[in-house]
């Protein structure tokens, strides 16, 4: 500890590097070259912190976004123990910016430029231990599941990746016939099939894909409707959940097929009042 270093953080303190980490992370998502380590030094001089109390403040502010599905700065590796105190300061950074819950909207690349989309095995379930209570309230703040679902923007960019890979799929599979029958439903016809997107198979046989888009990590939460989980039990060979996630950085999927409950946990979020009553 530096000399003159307090043990607690002030919200002052605090406040400063939040914005600071912020101000990197914006950087960062843009592709703007920045220097961490002056960075650090600037702050040394406004808040009179060493470098090293500096630089851990960093991995827990990071851990405080990861909680809440927002990209982190490289380098600086989410560290699960902080304090309460991080949270508040994270907390009201994102009310008086709350751009920074769409972290889509500084992409500077168009969709047809980004790599090969990267397709792997669907993550199992895992039992953790449960939350903090301030974390929890955090969470049900700017819950990242129901950012993702309003997020019209991030769905269509993920529905228009699934939509192009389903077709150049098929052609390197010599199906070009297929590749030119595959059906972006969404855009097409509208919300409301169960799907997003219409595909086949090599042997020609119908993919219903339905897309979930998350700037998020591989396990992130996202919102299954009462329509798609209907149609996927109707349509338990044919149908698919594409899961998309890390879609910033280097956009990543899975599959999960039906059952859905054998692969996710699924919890009602709401109910439907009626004034009609059938027994």
């Amino acid at each position: 500890m530096a000399a003159g270093e307090r043990k607690n953080w002030t919200d002052e303190e605090l406040d400063l590097i939040v914005a600071d980490y912020f101000s990197m992370l914006s950087d960062e998502m843009r592709h703007t070259p920045y220097d961490k380590t002056r960075h650090r030094q600037t702050l040394i001089g406004q808040i009179n912190r060493s470098n090293s109390s500096i630089e851990f403040k960093h991995h827990n502010i990071s851990a405080v976004l990861q909680l809440l599905e927002i990209p982190w700065i490289n380098g600086y590796k989410p560290r699960a123990h902080f304090q309460k105190s991080i949270m508040g300061a994270v907390e009201r950074y994102i009310i008086n910016h709350p751009a920074v819950l769409h972290p889509e909207q500084l992409l500077s690349k168009e969709i047809g430029e980004r790599p090969q989309l990267f397709v792997e095995p669907p993550p199992g379930l895992v039992i953790k231990p449960p939350r903090p209570n301030a974390a929890q309230r955090l969470i049900r703040k700017f819950n990242p599941a129901e950012r993702d679902l309003l997020n019209r923007k991030l769905g269509h960019d993920g529905e228009q990746i699934v939509f192009h890979f389903e077709q150049q799929r098929l052609r390197a599979l010599d199906r070009s016939d297929l590749a030119k029958k595959v059906r972006w439903v969404s855009m097409e016809d509208g919300d409301g099939a169960g799907y997003d997107v219409l595909s086949f198979d090599a042997q020609g046989k119908e993919r219903f894909l339905e897309v979930k888009t998350t700037v998020g990590s591989q396990t992130a939460p996202f919102y299954v409707t009462r329509n798609e989980l209907s149609f996927s039990r109707e349509r338990p060979k044919e149908f698919r959940i594409c899961r998309l996630y890390d879609f910033l950085k280097a956009p990543k999927m899975f599959e999960l097929a039906p059952p859905l409950e054998k692969l996710v946990s699924l919890e009602p979020l709401s109910y439907e009042a009626s004034f009609d009553r059938r027994d």
